[in-house]
């Protein structure tokens, strides 16, 4: 059985009490769930299977002074037992489909060049490469 997508809001916080290991990095913290669940911009789709959570999308809308809305996709978690069933393909396209609908003009990602299953489901999804390649920089907080 496939598990049911869900876009989720403040209101369905609770959904988050129950996750499988492997779909986020770390364990949920009930003050950052609320923090992102303040934020409008933020977008988090779900695969729950009998009432766990197994898969997760996050995104954010963003506004930039000079261009129309976008969506970065952040991150995909799938648990490992649920992998490989077409679950973060379903989860991409509901944030994807949310991106449309709040008039982005524009989705995007980043992943590790050598993420091979990644970048093949992102090009699944129709996503096409950047042709410039991106370097990432990274700053420790208080620096």
């Amino acid at each position: 059985m496939q598990p049911g997508i869900r876009l989720l809001s403040a209101s369905d916080a609770a959904v988050l009490d129950c996750v499988a290991e492997g779909v986020f990095d770390h364990p949920l913290r009930p003050d950052l769930v609320a923090a992102f669940f303040a934020n409008p911009s933020n977008v988090l789709a779900v695969a729950v299977a009998d009432g766990v959570v197994v898969g997760m999308t996050s995104a954010i809308v963003y506004v930039h002074p000079d261009k129309p809305l976008h969506m970065f996709v952040n991150e995909v978690g799938v648990a490992p037992e649920w992998r490989r069933r077409g679950i973060a393909k379903r989860l991409v396209r509901a944030v994807l489909d949310r991106s449309r609908e709040l008039g982005c003009t524009e989705a995007w990602l980043a992943t590790e060049a050598g993420n091979a299953a990644a970048c093949a489901l992102y090009a699944s999804l129709g996503g096409a490469e950047d042709e410039g390649r991106a370097v990432i920089y990274k700053w420790p907080a208080g620096s």
